[in-house]
């Protein structure tokens, strides 16, 4: 049952809970800022590609060659997996969204990554969609919650999607 817990708190650290990341859906209504605490929580429905990615042997591809997270004691179920995942992003002065109806609670957006831009976070969804997170300092922390259950639907990306005719 123990699944990730990660902590970013610069660009190595991020990409690597980005990629982590990469594909989650997530409820619009479970995303939350307090405002008088500066931070910005959410919930997630992820893909664990920690899983997924895995060497001819069926070792973990994915090793500590970035960030400081470990993930050898990822679940070892057969297969793909997704897993329910709690984001708190701490620092946070405004949030923005573009492209995202707010007025639509029940909608799942689906996360492609997070990204630093100066004193932003910016959240990038698939359809075009941001959520823009003004921050003071880089401080975000993901930790899995309950087990992760089996999928057979894996997430699919094109090669390279700037190549497109």
């Amino acid at each position: 049952m123990k699944g990730l817990s990660l902590l970013a708190n610069d660009e190595a650290d991020l990409a690597l809970i980005s990629a982590c990341l990469q594909d989650a859906l997530i409820p619009l209504a479970e995303m939350h800022f307090d405002a008088e605490e500066q931070r910005f929580y959410m919930m997630a429905n992820r893909f664990q590609w920690e899983r997924a990615m895995r060497d001819a042997s069926g070792k973990p591809a994915l090793r500590q060659e970035i960030g400081d997270a470990d993930f050898a004691d990822s679940d070892e179920l057969p297969g793909d997996g997704r897993r329910n995942a709690a984001i708190r992003i701490d620092n946070v002065v405004t949030v923005r969204s573009k492209g995202i109806n707010l007025k639509e609670p029940g909608k799942f957006l689906s996360l492609l990554a997070i990204q630093r831009d100066a004193d932003h976070l910016n959240l990038i969804f698939a359809g075009g969609g941001v959520i823009q997170l003004e921050v003071t300092e880089l401080a975000l922390a993901l930790r899995d919650l309950g087990s992760a259950w089996p999928t057979q639907w894996r997430p699919e990306h094109e090669a390279n999607p700037r190549n497109r005719g």
